[in-house]
Order: structure tokens, then sequence, then C-alpha cells
């Protein structure tokens, strides 16, 4: 039934494919492409698409990245490279009212991208993370908003955290530019 409805949308007019560019520096360089995923959490696409057309990811770090599992980003108030407190880098958001959940039916596996939260369901907001391998405890508990499509070598190369919780240390890789493509 949703591939019969995918295809009615498709003969209807021409489909717009909302994406993101983000060029990575550090001990990652380069280009990581992104197709975000707005049938699917629209919501979530429009604050992700509407904060790196204000410019607000611009600059901002990866602060959180652990080794087989994840690297997050997307800290608009405190995460920025430049003017921002890489001592709370993760604890903040956007000035936008946090989102309820989108849940879907989408695994968790390499290169997904999922909007990360609080212990609220309830409460993503600007923050997401990209997947290095397959993490199905996550499937049904995080909102996915998209996936890698390209620059996955990048996300590779990005600077790991130390300890549980993956916080890095030093200099941390930084999403010098995020701009969103149709």
């Amino acid at each position: 039934m949703r591939k019969l409805a995918v295809l009615f949308s498709l003969m209807a007019g021409p489909a717009l494919a909302t994406g993101l560019q983000i060029d990575v520096a550090g001990e990652a360089n380069g280009t990581v492409t992104i197709d975000l995923f707005e049938d699917v959490a629209p919501q979530h696409v429009e604050r992700i698409t509407a904060l790196a057309e204000a410019g607000a990811y611009d600059g901002v770090v990866f602060h959180r990245v652990i080794e087989g599992f994840m690297a997050q980003t997307g800290d608009v108030e405190f995460g920025k490279l430049e003017g921002g407190d890489m001592r709370r880098a993760g604890m903040g958001g956007s000035d936008r009212p946090d989102l309820a959940a989108e849940f879907s039916d989408i695994g968790f596996e390499r290169g997904v991208i999922g909007m990360a939260r609080s212990q609220d369901p309830n409460s993503a907001n600007s923050q997401f993370f990209i997947m290095f391998a397959p993490a199905t405890h996550l499937n049904g508990q995080y909102t996915v908003v998209g996936e890698v499509t390209d620059g996955m070598d990048v996300v590779d190369a990005i600077k790991r955290g130390k300890g549980r919780n993956g916080s890095v240390v030093g200099q941390p890789d930084v999403m010098q530019s995020v701009t969103v493509t149709e």
C-alpha cells in the first residue's frame, strides 16, 4: 500500500528530495552528503533544514564520537568552535521548541542519521548523530531523519572521543559549513 502511495505521489508532480551537504574539517576533511527523509520525519527534517539555512550548524563540532557506534553533532547553543562553550557541548539546542518523536520502522544501520534527545522521547531539538555501525537497540527509540549517500569515508575519519560517553578531548572535528540541497 505504501509503495502504491509513493508511486501516485511521484506521478502527481516532481519529487523534491531534500538533503544536506556538510563540509567537515579536522582529522576528517571532506564533504558528507545526506539524503533527508521528509516523508518519514517531516517536522525533524524541517527543523534541520531551517537551522542549516540560517547558518546555525556552521562551525559546530562533533562533540561526542564513540568508536563502532556513532558521531554526534548539532549543538547550536554550546557546540560552536568559535564562541561556544566546549565544556557544555552536547547540553544545548536551538531557541526553538523541542520536537515530538517521529518514530518509523527504518532501522539504525551504518550511515543512518538520527536525532539526539534526552530521556524524553519528545525532546529532540537540533542535535543529530551519524551511525558508524548498526545499533538495533535504537530502533523505534530515536527518530530517523536521513542517511549518508556520499562521504562515509569522511564520517569514518572523524576524531574519536574518550571514555564511555565519547567526549572529544582537545580539538574536535567541526562542520565548517552545512548547506541544504534539493
